[in-house]
């Protein structure tokens, strides 16, 4: 754990069209720390304006990226996915190489690797992007589960709330529990959330493998029946082996887990339903008990079936 009686510097850099909440978020957690233990810039390729993701919405930023030379961290809040400017990714690696620690929120990550810093590292992003980080950067190894990863000195969190996660966290790191507690109070939110993104994800993920259509679609509507491989290969008219290896093609997992996952995300829709009870859950989703459904939802989640319920519903 680092703690240090100086003034820690923390450069924001906004990436255009970068994601306005994402920013925010790192502005407030160290702009209004309110201990002096943070000096809070945020900082643009040239200063000036910076367009954002929200309609109709652009920054002034006076500080230019000179801001990174001096800083003890540098935060890359989400942007517009794509290139990002070519000057950035310099100055990311130079304040990389001479010992800054580096973090991104959301799509940040992609800055963060395109620059060559999550190479051989578990990094995190928002899940619905994960997919694309994976692909446009295999030498990064992609946790999707994870609100936030620490690897040291590069540190990734998921999508937008979950930037706050990492930026408690950060203060927790930099400056020990009881201050990252005390700013988690002043800003009305939990210091850690239970569990991980994987809770987040929503049910129905399109598929687009014509080949696995009729199979995915007879499975979901009959998630309440015990169903095997062999009834999956079935309904595909193709054997074990080659529906396993469609599987691991499409999904990254085979068709068990698959089916397990399918059963959990259907009984987050029914858990937000506060009328339903978790023996019903269970029952509906062909996990069998309560207590099977509480095993595989905390191995997939992090947490529990009453915690989630509680999370997401009025």
């Amino acid at each position: 754990m680092r703690k240090s009686s100086a003034t820690h510097r923390v450069a924001v850099l906004a990436i255009p069209r970068v994601v306005a909440f994402d920013l925010t978020i790192a502005t407030q957690v160290f702009g209004h720390e309110g201990h002096g233990r943070y000096a809070m810039t945020v900082c643009a390729l040239d200063g000036g304006s910076v367009s954002t993701t929200t309609a109709g919405l652009e920054l002034s930023v006076a500080a230019t990226l000179d801001a990174l030379d001096d800083a003890d961290t540098v935060i890359v809040p989400g942007f517009r996915r794509g290139p990002a400017p070519p000057r950035a990714l310099r100055a990311l690696r130079q304040a990389h190489g001479r010992g800054a620690r580096i973090a991104s929120i959301c799509t940040g990550a992609f800055a963060l690797a395109q620059a060559g810093l999550l190479d051989g590292r578990r990094a995190t992003t928002h899940w619905a992007h994960a997919d694309a980080l994976a692909q446009e950067h295999p030498g990064v190894f992609v946790d999707a589960s994870a609100l936030y990863v620490d690897e040291g000195q590069v540190v990734t969190s998921a999508g937008l709330a979950a930037g706050l996660d990492m930026c408690l966290y950060l203060v927790g790191r930099d400056h020990g529990q009881a201050a990252a507690i005390q700013r988690a109070r002043h800003m009305v939110t939990p210091l850690h959330r239970a569990g991980g993104q994987a809770q987040f994800i929503p049910v129905g993920v399109p598929v687009e493998d014509d080949e696995l259509a009729g199979v995915i679609t007879w499975a979901s509507n009959n998630l309440h029946s015990p169903i095997t491989v062999a009834d999956l290969a079935r309904q595909g008219v193709m054997s074990s082996r080659t529906l396993h290896r469609t599987f691991q093609s499409r999904f990254r997992m085979g068709p068990r887990a698959w089916l397990i996952q399918q059963r959990l995300r259907a009984a987050c829709t029914l858990l937000e339903n506060g009328g339903i009870t978790v023996d019903e859950v269970a029952r509906r989703t062909g996990l069998g008990t309560a207590t099977n459904l509480r095993a595989h939802f905390q191995r997939a989640f992090g947490t529990t079936p009453t915690a989630y319920r509680r999370a997401f519903t009025p």
